[in-house]
Formats: structure tokens, C-alpha cells, sequence
């Protein structure tokens, strides 16, 4: 990639974990339409390969995987693939996420080990991980919550995972930022999406974004010029009711 090419995805190979839908299949279709060549990996590969050729029946190109992120084994395996099959990688997106929304009392701890192995080890292993691969410039995202910013009952593994993510995120900018990776949260609010709509049947809709705003968020993180880095950035539906 030039150095006047920052404004565009073009030509990039942008690895996007949780892909099969949601907030994951706007990233990849948004970021897809800007030239960007997707690794849409998702723990359902079925899902994984339907975005795959949702993206190739829009004139885009991508290749999927299943993924299990907590799995190190996996991930060391779809990365290795995914730079055989693109011949690079520019980007990881840590999108990948589950939430067990029950009372302390109520929560298991191997519910409590699952949540934060998706969360938080996920992105973790991807990072750490990704480092042998990244082309000069990468850039790592990971997608956080408002959950990291303020707290609400019956979700404590979901914040504990969520805020762990923000720590690791300001950790890793820190420290790679001296060997040119870029790393930078973005937090979402709430959206019409499946992660939502399918746990609480009975919320109001037009309290929530469309992922695909999230996922121009995205975009816009990715496509800054190579001398600028956004450490994180907030977005919100303008009816927010989980932040001020």
C-alpha cells in the first residue's frame, strides 16, 4: 500500500473474527465495498462461508473460516492459512463475542470461563498471534461496548470482559505502537442485532443503531494516514440509553 493510499482498503486483507453476522457481516460487507479482501472467520462455519459469498455476490472478495478464537491451536492454524491464501495481512478485527446475562448468584463458572475465553482471551491470541503475520502498518481493532464504560445488573462477566478489553486494547497501543501496529478500540452502543434482539424479545428497537454505522466506524479507524492512530472511539445511537 502507498503512501497516498490510506483513504481506501483497497488491496488489503483484513481478517474479521465473529463474522457470520451481526456487527461482524456489516464490517465485512462494508469493508469489502471499499476493496478490502476479507478473512470472515465465525466458530459456525456455515455462517462464516454465507458472508463469504454474500461479499463475492456483491463483485467483493473474501475466503472464510471456522474459528473457535479461545482455541490458540485455531487461531495459529487460520492465520497461517489466511496469509497462504491472501499472501499477506493487514488487519485484525476482534469482533467475536457472547454474553450469559444472569445474576452473580446465578452464574456459573464455566459459563464465567467461557465468556471471558470469547472476550477477552480471544483477542488476546489473535494479537498475540497476528504480530508474525501483520504487513508493515498493521493495525489491530478490537470491538468493545459501552459495557466497558459503565455497569448494569445480571451482566458482570459480560463488563469484567468488556473492561479487561479496553485494559488489553490501551496495553497492546502502547507497546506496538514502536513497531509501527496500530491498535484501537471501538465501542459500540447498542445495535439491531441478533447479539440483542434475539436475548430480549421485548426491547425497543428504535433505541438501537444500525451495525453498519458501527461498521463505517470501523472503516474510518482503518483508513487514517499512517502517521495518525485513533487509540479508541465511541459510538452511539442517539437514543443510548446505557450511557448518559
Amino acid at each position: 500500500m502507498g503512501k497516498d493510499d490510506f483513504g481506501t482498503l483497497q488491496g488489503r486483507v483484513v481478517l474479521v473474527t465473529g463474522a457470520g453476522r451481526g456487527l461482524g457481516a456489516a464490517i465485512c460487507e462494508t469493508l469489502a465495498a471499499d476493496g478490502a479482501y476479507i478473512v470472515a472467520t465465525d466458530v459456525n462455519e456455515e455462517s462464516a462461508l454465507s458472508i463469504v459469498d454474500k461479499i463475492k455476490s456483491a463483485s467483493g472478495e473474501a475466503c472464510g473460516f471456522q474459528l473457535d478464537v479461545g482455541d490458540e491451536q485455531q487461531v495459529q492454524q487460520v492465520l497461517a492459512a489466511a496469509v497462504q491464501h491472501c499472501g499477506r495481512l493487514d488487519a485484525v478485527i476482534n469482533n467475536a463475542g457472547i454474553d450469559v446475562t444472569v445474576g452473580i448468584r446465578e452464574l456459573d463458572s464455566a459459563d464465567w470461563d467461557r465468556v471471558l475465553r470469547t472476550n477477552l482471551t480471544g483477542p488476546f491470541l489473535l494479537a498475540k498471534h497476528c504480530l508474525a503475520h501483520l504487513a508493515p502498518g498493521g493495525h489491530i481493532v478490537n470491538i468493545a461496548s459501552t459495557a466497558a464504560r459503565r455497569a448494569w445488573p445480571n451482566a458482570s462477566v459480560y463488563h469484567a470482559s468488556k473492561w479487561g478489553l479496553m485494559g488489553l486494547t490501551h496495553a497492546l497501543h502502547a507497546e506496538l505502537r514502536s513497531v509501527g501496529v496500530k491498535v484501537s478500540a471501538v465501542i459500540a452502543g447498542g445495535m439491531r442485532t441478533p447479539f440483542l434482539l434475539d436475548r430480549f424479545p421485548d426491547i425497543d428497537a428504535s433505541l438501537l443503531q444500525d451495525p453498519l454505522n458501527v461498521a463505517r466506524a470501523v472503516k474510518f479507524v482503518l483508513t487514517q494516514p499512517p502517521e495518525t492512530v485513533i487509540p479508541e472511539v465511541m459510538v452511539l445511537p442517539m437514543k443510548e440509553t446505557s450511557w448518559p
